[in-house]
């Protein structure tokens, strides 16, 4: 088959129209604000199963007594907000392919850094202020100040906050993502990066070689890897052979929520595979909905805000939601505590982005921007005329 003939069967990216006004000039896709609603979602679904689906210390934990009495109704549906980082794991896989697309591997690595590090450290050091003034001695300073550097869970040191977990899985997705992103993003690139990384996904688990687990992740690679092929639908148009990669993204995420469910300690809790494979399969469908461009009636500005919450509200919401908790529940109703600690959560979610997020991104972009150091201008040295002094 001819060079020309074979370029003819490779879809073709979807014509971008411009927007009205003064945004017409943009060269990039319009922005996906329904997918900042679903953020939203899926971090409220999380906060939902840490603190209404399961209880902590068992019965008698932080609530005082089951979450299943307190909140009868609530908590079989929150019992699967789990769920909610699988949603995430989806939705990373395609707003890290589109955000990508036609940048520099320099400007993503800026992009990562400035999107993560400053409200992290932020909500770092609050959790750790809020745990130490609660009695809590374990969160030493070394503790603190390795949380900081975002690796600490290959270092073995404990998180600060338990959420803290899925972010060394993201940063691996990242890393991963980075080597196919040095050569700059092409259709085939993309797709034989998603089709070796659910292969090594497959055969991690069993080669008996643990550095191949922690690179392929076999736990989270359908999602991140169904996101990003559901990217490439939303940029090329489906084809069969991203039909297919989805296929079996769906397929391996199924087997993973099987061990999800029978391996993870849920304490009282009992979740079932069926209900989970439905939630997951729902998320799936409503990315393609977006992917496919089904969702546009939904792509509201506003919904930026909604977007601007999600990070901060995850990094702070269960070491400090707990420890309200445990101290206020004797003290008022649980349905209004809850409402009060999701609302301030809320709050304390939207100083973070307006009053760290934004300005530090902006001054952290600018510093990780400027040029490349180059050597030392020679110095001058004055020489005297010629001649007598």
């Amino acid at each position: 088959m001819s060079d020309t003939a074979l370029r003819s069967t490779l879809p073709r990216p979807r014509t971008m129209r411009p927007l009205p006004g003064p945004t017409a000039a943009r060269t990039g896709p319009p922005r996906l604000y329904v997918l900042d609603g679903l953020r939203l979602i899926a971090a409220l679904m999380v906060v939902a199963f840490h603190f209404i689906g399961y209880n902590r210390y068992g019965d008698h934990g932080a609530w005082g007594q089951s979450t299943a009495t307190l909140f009868p109704v609530a908590h079989s549906v929150a019992g699967y907000g789990w769920l909610g980082v699988e949603l995430f794991f989806l939705i990373s896989g395609f707003v890290i392919c589109m955000s990508c697309w036609g940048r520099t591997p320099r400007d993503f690595f800026i992009s990562r850094v400035v999107r993560l590090y400053p409200a992290f450290w932020v909500c770092v050091l609050t959790t750790a202020v809020v745990l130490w003034c609660a009695g809590d001695r374990t969160v030493t300073p070394s503790r603190v100040l390795t949380n900081l550097t975002m690796v600490h869970e290959p270092l073995g040191v404990p998180h600060v906050d338990p959420s803290y977990w899925s972010l060394w899985a993201e940063m691996r997705f990242y890393l991963l993502f980075a080597v196919v992103a040095y050569g700059g993003l092409t259709y085939r690139r993309v797709v034989t990066f998603c089709g070796l990384w659910l292969l090594g996904a497959i055969l991690a688990p069993t080669s008996g070689i643990p550095l191949l687990t922690v690179v392929f992740q076999p736990q989270f690679a359908p999602f991140f890897v169904g996101g990003i092929v559901l990217y490439l639908m939303h940029r090329f148009r489906p084809a069969p052979l991203l039909w297919l990669l989805l296929g079996a993204s769906w397929l391996l995420a199924q087997q993973q929520l099987v061990r999800l469910v029978h391996d993870e300690n849920w304490v009282g809790l009992h979740p079932s595979w069926t209900v989970a494979l439905v939630v997951v399969t729902v998320f799936y469908a409503v990315l393609l909905a977006v992917a496919l461009g089904k969702l546009n009636f939904l792509n509201w500005r506003r919904l930026t805000t909604a977007g601007a919450l999600t990070y901060p509200l995850y990094l702070l919401h269960e070491s400090i939601g707990w420890t309200v908790i445990e101290r206020l529940h004797t003290r008022m109703p649980a349905h209004l505590l809850m409402a009060l600690l999701v609302a301030g959560l809320l709050v304390a979610a939207w100083l973070v982005h307006r009053c760290v997020e934004r300005p530090v991104g902006r001054r952290l972009k600018r510093w990780l921007s400027g040029g490349l150091p180059g050597p030392r201008p020679a110095r001058t040295v004055d020489v005297p005329p010629p001649g007598p002094r």
